[in-house]
């Protein structure tokens, strides 16, 4: 399959339904979140449909649970299946993580021990998905304030062999990645310069909160100046990706959230111009 570069979308929520239906706002794409519109009917497929037939939509979920030791739960693709057929998204994505266990779910994105044993179980379970679905599914790095004491190997090896062995691609999270760096001490550079350029087919960029001791995603916050000087170096190494920001609580208005969106625009315009014209602006970080 091939994959276009969408341009810069936002995340689509209810909050600016309003907005967007009254003024067809120029925003190039609209990420959704798979699970709100699992649904039989409604409004929330009635308003999905006006604007997704105005704008290209990528559908992203929350509850794949691809890291989970549970039974793959057939039902849930099956929905999702029902909804792909309907949105007819560019891609679709999830996150590479664990959201529950004994048929509970924790609502949260957790963090994977990095091993072998890992690596195996994984990686047959996205082959499963991706079968069942009939199309690549791409998995987002998480943000983590913990590690496990059985990891033989570091995250961006953990994605990458994952992406490898089983034909997946990448939706690289630009601020989960500085989260987690801070939060663990490692360098973000790394982290990044060794993902396979031609996995990544988009990019997440997010504000966070500094708690004092760790970093906290929270997609609340304007993006931080750290996350920015990240992405640079992400858009040097990849090139031309499609690029989103999350904006999650204390949701603005979408003016504003246009604006803020306007400073990625600017950091890519400025990343790729001077990459074409043989410029470099080295990109440095201490933990």
């Amino acid at each position: 399959m091939t994959f276009p570069f969408l341009g810069f979308g936002v995340g689509l929520r209810t909050e600016h339904y309003p907005y967007i239906l009254k003024n067809w706002p120029q925003v190039d794409w609209f990420e959704v979140i798979s699970e709100n519109y699992m649904v039989g009917g409604g409004r929330p497929l009635y308003t999905l449909d006006k604007i997704r037939s105005r704008y290209p939509m990528v559908m992203h979920g929350v509850s794949l649970s691809i890291g989970s030791t549970d039974p793959l739960n057939f039902d849930y693709l099956t929905q999702l299946k029902k909804l792909i057929t309907r949105v007819k998204p560019a891609w679709i994505s999830d996150h590479l993580c664990w959201t529950g266990v004994g048929g509970h779910n924790l609502h949260d994105l957790l963090p994977l021990p990095y091993n072998e044993e890992t690596l195996k179980h994984v990686i047959s379970r996205i082959k499963q998905v991706q079968n069942f679905l009939e199309r690549p599914i791409a998995l987002e790095n998480a943000s983590s304030y913990m590690e496990f004491c059985s990891s033989s190997m570091t995250e961006w090896e953990f994605l990458k062999t994952i992406s490898d062995e089983s034909d997946c691609l990448i939706l690289l999270d630009i601020n989960n990645i500085y989260v987690s760096a801070v939060n663990h001490g490692f360098n973000p550079i790394h982290y990044i310069d060794a993902i396979p350029q031609d996995k990544v087919i988009q990019f997440h960029l997010a504000g966070h909160t500094d708690k004092g001791r760790y970093l906290l995603d929270t997609h609340d916050h304007p993006m931080k100046e750290e996350v920015l000087e990240l992405y640079a170096h992400a858009l040097k190494r990849f090139g031309t990706v499609s690029t989103l920001l999350e904006w999650d609580d204390k949701i603005p208005s979408f003016p504003k959230l246009m604006n803020e969106l306007n400073r990625a625009k600017n950091i890519y315009a400025d990343t790729i111009l001077a990459q074409n014209s043989g410029e470099t602006s080295p990109v440095h970080y201490s933990p």
